[in-house]
């Protein structure tokens, strides 16, 4: 079943692939900076395919589409264009101290970040998102915080990290076609220890490491700032950890079904415990939820934020899966 469902995916990534066009010459027939694409890509308003190396192309019927579509190029601009805290306050018509506790707990989310010149993380948030949440909970924009958000604030939680790995992963996962590709996905937010602790094969461990994607833009990473930026990318949060536990076994259980993982000379999987020796050392992954539930806007002001009660749903299917 595994198999048939990611021949169609492959097959529809096929028909709908084309003449494809460079990042910059697409950039440029929409209209676009480089950077505004890259975010149309991430928010799905930009639909690309892989290209040679790993780097993503844009069908050129996918730019005919945007540039036949109703306000072009000004309708597209807005909806790719994003936001940091001052512009986003004006926008929504708040004080920047509440743009950011609201922020902080996950009523929206962030797209993308920069470590700016005083070494502090700047996150950027879709405009237009931002104006969705403010025209549904209007009732979050003035008076007292409410009680459940007030708790998670008092608390110290801050899950705008968490959302943008939860976004990107997500991206990641509608990227690819292959099980492996997408287990790789999963597996880029744990660490070294979470991953041996799921993927007891040390060939599936060292095919995950090699598959693993960015979560960054290569020109995004830079030196300088790379110790603030790694800890971004990976999982801190138990909740958070578990549920991509077992979104990676759900992917591994699709990947294997396909096929296996490579091994040396293509020998077969050991049988017995104690198998080959680890192939390679593990690095701490550099890498975001392959659909981790987050807290959108529209969810119940001051509600259970809907992870908590998802993780308790995968806590009893963990506890059925060890009787």
């Amino acid at each position: 079943m595994a198999v048939e469902v990611t021949e169609r995916r492959r097959a529809a990534s096929r028909r709908g692939a084309g003449e494809a066009l460079g990042w910059r010459r697409a950039a440029e027939q929409l209209g676009l900076k480089p950077s505004e694409l890259e975010l149309g890509a991430r928010l799905g308003e930009v639909r690309t395919v892989a290209g040679p190396e790993g780097r993503r192309r844009v069908p050129r019927a996918e730019v005919e589409r945007l540039r036949a579509a109703e306000g072009f190029p000004d309708a597209l601009r807005e909806r790719v264009r994003a936001v940091a805290t001052a512009e986003g306050a004006a926008l929504m018509g708040i004080g920047q101290g509440r743009f950011t506790r609201l922020a902080r707990v996950g009523c929206f989310s962030p797209v993308k970040f920069y470590v700016n010149r005083y070494r502090a993380v700047v996150w950027l948030y879709p405009a237009v998102e931002l104006r969705r949440f403010a025209e549904r909970s209007p009732e979050l924009l003035t008076g007292g915080t409410p009680k459940g958000l007030r708790a998670m604030l008092e608390a110290g939680e801050d899950w705008r990290a968490r959302n943008w790995r939860s976004r990107r992963i997500a991206q990641l996962s509608r990227e690819s076609d292959d099980p492996w590709e997408r287990a790789a996905v999963s597996a880029a937010v744990l660490g070294a220890d979470q991953l041996r602790e799921v993927v007891d094969d040390p060939y599936e461990r060292a095919y995950l490491r090699r598959l693993r994607p960015s979560l960054l833009p290569l020109r995004d990473e830079t030196s300088t700032s790379w110790p603030l930026v790694q800890a971004l990318l990976m999982a801190d949060d138990p909740d958070e950890i578990l549920w991509h536990r077992i979104s990676l076994a759900l992917c591994l259980d699709e990947s294997r079904e396909e096929r296996p993982a490579p091994r040396p000379g293509g020998a077969p999987p050991p049988a017995a415990a104690g198998g080959p020796p680890e192939p390679a050392s593990e690095p701490v992954p550099d890498p975001e939820p392959v659909t981790a539930p987050v807290p959108q806007a529209g969810g119940p002001p001051g509600g259970e934020p809907l992870e908590e009660s998802r993780s308790r749903g995968v806590r009893r299917w963990l506890r059925r899966g060890r009787r």
